[in-house]
């Protein structure tokens, strides 16, 4: 039991769900838990916990999330390991060491805004770091496990319970809040997690592929792929050329193409993360 529940240690990505769990924490307590703000989630629920009932968001936190954490692996076996343990229990800590610290605005907007981007990064660290926070991933997995809703419809259902929670307890303007916050935090968490380095994949179907491959890897420094391609209307075979360059390369290589063949069928679509040679590691 104690080998299934280490078996994905990494002193690395522990401290990077330490990292994550100490950024959401100040969203916590410096956005969103002062201004009545519940952005979904475990978070959410100690949020308006915190103020129904007085009970400090940490130790709301901890009720919420170890419970469910033990629950999940009867459930679903050791699948969570060292990595959502962490986070389990790291969120609570970190949210009890920064309680005391003043909120930085009164302004809900604001505090919405910026409570879900800081919440989302903070999330989004988690997540890279192979870890989670507990609670709504956890509750979602068993939802899924017993309904068969898939796990997304399982995560929107229960953060909508949640946000629905808080326009009762609150006011449905409150609520309208929350559910802002929430949806900043599900884009922040997916950019954290795709990355903040774009770049733009081009797919090229030219009679001078092999050419324009070549120019591409001498006058770019960038790989090209050609891909065996069958034309639909011409019932011909073709190559297609894959290129892979970064945003500002975008330019040269449209007129690299067109020096080659004027009259190349290009298709350019955005890329939220590259890995590999030439690209993040």
């Amino acid at each position: 039991m104690i080998q299934k529940l280490f078996r994905d240690f990494s002193f690395k990505n522990i401290l990077g769900i330490a990292f994550g769990c100490f950024i959401s924490a100040l969203a916590i307590n410096l956005l969103l838990a002062p201004n009545q703000v519940a952005p979904g989630g475990a978070a959410g629920l100690a949020v308006v916990l915190y103020h129904l009932f007085h009970l400090p968001v940490s130790v709301a936190l901890l009720l919420i999330n170890l419970p469910l954490f033990v629950l999940g692996w009867y459930i679903l076996g050791a699948r969570f390991g060292i990595n959502t343990l962490a986070g389990t229990l790291l969120l609570p800590a970190f949210v009890a060491l920064t309680e005391n610290l003043l909120p930085i605005t009164n302004d809900l907007l604001l505090a919405s805004i910026y409570g879900g981007i800081v919440m989302g990064v903070g999330v989004g660290i988690v997540f890279r770091s192979q870890g989670t926070t507990g609670g709504t991933p956890l509750a979602a997995q068993i939802l899924h496990h017993y309904s068969g809703l898939t796990l997304g419809q399982s995560l929107l259902g229960i953060d909508f319970v949640v946000v629905a929670l808080a326009g009762i307890v609150f006011d449905g303007e409150l609520a309208m809040y929350s559910l802002i916050a929430l949806m900043i935090s599900i884009k922040v968490i997916d950019m954290v997690q795709q990355g903040l380095r774009t770049a733009k994949a081009a797919f090229i179907i030219s009679d001078n592929s092999p050419q324009i491959a070549t120019a591409v890897l001498e006058k770019l420094q960038r790989g090209a792929t050609l891909l065996d391609g069958h034309g639909a209307w011409t019932n011909k075979e073709r190559e297609v050329l894959l290129v892979v360059v970064s945003s500002s390369e975008v330019s040269k290589l449209k007129a690299l193409i067109t020096a080659h063949d004027a009259n190349a069928f290009v298709i350019v679509t955005d890329i939220h993360e590259v890995q590999g040679a030439g690209f993040n590691r």
